[in-house]
């Protein structure tokens, strides 16, 4: 998206600045109820559940309320079998926005980071059963993709439409449309997890999307929301933008009963998402998630289902995912993750085994991934970084069919460190 529309949005929101605010109670914040909305948005316009509270800075400059959010993860992978590999590497993002007062609606501008491209080596990170994008012209199997340098560029407006609704007008240079669940770097249930869940491409996969347009209806406890953005994920050269004219579409709604309950059910049609590959993807996905506050932190878990249907192989191919944060004693957070997807791009990198496959066992095969974790948080290290140590064991169950090439008991291991913005008043 050319520079100058940019501007144009810019100084058509400052255009119309105006000063209706009211105080937010102890934070010294002011902000009227469509940035109160506006804040609650995670990537794009997702939203985890609104009694989790996300790790943020949130100071104000003038006029604007700032939010600042970073996390680190710096991980050693070790995995078992032929197929499995062994890395020492970074996974990052770092996000800030700044909110404004707009007559009685609001205007919010959204920039979120990753330093992936230079702290992932070779294009991707080992891990078993992961498919999605390529790497120097091949499909990635057995790894999860870095993101993108610029992984967000967003401008949110909000406006009360009567005594219930609110209008949420959205566009994005890089941004996420309405489609699937929050994306798992900023999920509440996967804040501990380093890696990536194999359902990614599933379920959350477009949370990086190029030219992206929404416009959302909220009213109570409803939301709905209709985008359009250009489908083809980003190019293997992670420090670029891959525009394109807006070719995919989505629709997504939400309801959020009480402030620990959040589920939404979306649909979309993503116009050649692999590059490598000829067909469009039908994808309908359905989720849950829960957030309870547990002293100072948040027990968060989700359940979630997505599947995509290949327009050129005719496939429906299924994802399940459930996972859960708990915060347990002696500042520690419990992980796991349980997970079925159906995967027929195990061997694309290799056709005749990929044929012959094909001929004696068929061209798809249900994975199972089985993750449990322990982060130690080590309380007082460091002032304004959360500083935590931690692992997780993940194990597989795979059709006897490939037992040959991934060997009867494949297994990972992650062992981390995480680091995260502490919020001023932890």
């Amino acid at each position: 998206m050319e520079l100058y529309r940019i501007r144009y949005l810019l100084l058509l929101f400052a255009a119309v600045n105006a000063r209706a605010q009211m105080d937010m109670s102890g934070t010294g914040m002011q902000m009227n109820a469509a940035g109160m909305y506006l804040m609650d948005q995670a990537s794009g316009t997702d939203m985890n559940a609104q009694s989790w509270s996300p790790p943020m800075f949130m100071p104000r400059a003038g006029s604007w309320n700032l939010m600042l959010m970073g996390q680190a993860f710096v991980v050693d992978t070790q995995q078992s079998g032929a197929r499995g590999g062994d890395k020492f590497y970074s996974a990052n993002w770092f996000m800030g926005g700044a909110e404004h007062t707009v007559g009685s609606g609001s205007f919010l501008v959204q920039v979120m980071l990753s330093l992936d491209p230079a702290t992932i080596t070779d294009r991707r990170y080992p891990e078993l059963f992961q498919t999605g994008e390529t790497a120097y012209g091949r499909p990635i199997v057995d790894g999860q993709h870095p993101h993108n340098f610029l992984m967000g560029l967003g401008f949110h407006y909000a406006r009360p439409i009567g005594e219930n609704a609110t209008l949420h007008l959205y566009f994005a240079p890089v941004g996420d449309p309405a489609l699937g669940p929050v994306a798992y770097p900023h999920r509440s249930s996967a804040a501990e997890m380093p890696q990536a869940p194999l359902s990614h491409h599933w379920q959350d996969s477009t949370h990086i999307a190029d030219d992206v347009v929404t416009v959302g209806l909220k009213y109570r406890w409803m939301r709905l929301e209709a985008s359009g953005f250009y489908g083809t994920e980003p190019n293997e050269n992670r420090w670029t933008i891959s525009q394109g004219a807006i070719n995919s579409w989505s629709t997504r709604y939400s309801v959020f009963p009480s402030k620990n309950w959040i589920a939404q059910v979306s649909v979309g049609r993503i116009a050649r998402p692999e590059r490598q590959e000829p067909g469009d993807v039908l994808r309908s996905t359905a989720s849950v998630q829960y957030s309870r506050p547990v002293g100072d932190d948040a027990w968060s878990s989700s359940l979630i289902w997505g599947r995509n249907h290949d327009t050129f192989t005719h496939r429906d191919l299924n994802s399940y995912l459930a996972e859960s944060v708990l915060p347990v004693p002696g500042h520690n957070f419990l992980t796991g993750r349980i997970e079925l997807v159906d995967k027929d791009e195990l061997f694309s990198d290799d056709l005749a085994l990929e044929q012959n496959l094909d001929r004696t066992a068929g061209s798809t095969f249900r994975i199972g991934a089985y993750t449990v974790g322990l982060t130690h948080d080590l309380a007082h290290l460091f002032h304004a970084v959360e500083t935590g140590i931690g692992a997780n064991v993940t194990t597989y169950s795979l059709p006897a069919a490939i037992k040959p090439y991934y060997g009867d008991r494949p297994f990972g291991v992650n062992v981390f460190l995480r680091l995260r913005l502490k919020p001023a008043h932890s």
